[in-house]
């Protein structure tokens, strides 16, 4: 006996939760910061740690750190590190590949625009043309404050020939505006003085370049100052895209745990900004209702 023909029941169309309903919804939540990626000029990342690999003791320790912050940007001094210039020397190439990982050759260690640009060009040609550069230009050794006029001299020359440039600058909103209509695909503010750990000393004016910079989606990165792992969360709270360290991981007594730490706490602050903190108030608020009482 044959089965009678039935006519298939409709499926009802996939629906795509947004990200509110990630938000609202618990099953949701373990993915929300899966896909909460960010662009950097022509490349899109998923981490918001950048990571120095200076100050580490071996190159096992940098390895070890730059894994447990689950970073994809990571910085390379091209002026203090061997990527290939010394043969006979170790190569951070061997713990850090290019093929895991992207790398920012910096600029660091340059105080004028002249000496930034062929350090650029010379991890060019190292990098097979790669084209993704962090420029610093220092203003001296004591502070290692950035020299803006020379910075702004030097992006303009390597926006010119072809670089994508992610620029370290002061916390000064008129030149991180300059610096992004020049071109630059992130700006880099300080929150204090490389390699102080005094966190972030001006939040109201990086505020201010994280809303001028939102008008053209380019990214904000907090570099330079960080020294514990709330700094990183309060980066991110104020809305920064990302937040590079190195100082912070290297000279803590555990790198390896704390490059975890900031990992952590890089998750949490962006969870927090996009969850959206409630408005601050002079006065108390009863959390709970004023009526309705038992008994007076």
């Amino acid at each position: 006996m044959s089965t009678p023909l039935t006519s298939p029941t409709p499926q009802a169309p996939a629906v795509v939760p947004s990200t509110a309903d990630k938000l609202a919804n618990p099953t949701f939540r373990s993915d929300i910061l899966e896909n909460d990626t960010f662009k950097v000029g022509s490349r899109l990342f998923s981490s918001r740690l950048l990571i120095g690999t200076g100050k580490y003791k071996d190159l096992q320790q940098t390895e070890q750190a730059v894994m447990a912050a689950g970073s994809e940007i990571v910085t390379v001094a091209i002026r203090r590190t061997n990527i290939g210039q010394n043969k006979d020397e170790p190569n951070l190439l061997e713990v850090i590949s290019p093929e895991k990982y992207t790398l920012l050759p910096n600029t660091a260690g340059c105080f004028e625009a002249d000496s930034a640009i062929r350090t650029c060009q010379l991890a060019r040609e190292l990098l097979d043309g790669h084209n993704l550069v962090k420029l610093e230009v220092l203003g001296d050794t004591e502070t290692l404050y950035p020299n803006v006029v020379e910075t702004i001299k030097a992006a303009q020359v390597l926006i010119d020939d072809g670089f994508e440039v992610m620029v370290y600058t002061s916390d000064d909103p008129i030149v991180a505006k300059e610096l992004t209509a020049m071109g630059c695909v992130a700006i880099m503010p300080l929150g204090s003085l490389i390699g102080s750990g005094l966190g972030l000393l001006n939040r109201h004016t990086l505020s201010l370049i994280i809303d001028n910079a939102k008008a053209t989606n380019t990214p904000v990165i907090v570099d330079a100052g960080v020294g514990v792992a709330s700094d990183a969360a309060m980066a991110m709270e104020l809305g920064c895209d990302g937040v590079l360290m190195n100082s912070a991981i290297a000279y803590a007594q555990n790198p390896v745990l704390m490059a975890y730490a900031m990992q952590q706490a890089i998750r949490a602050g962006r969870a927090s900004y996009l969850a959206g903190r409630m408005p601050m108030r002079k006065m108390a608020t009863p959390s709970s209702p004023q009526t309705g009482y038992f008994f007076q």
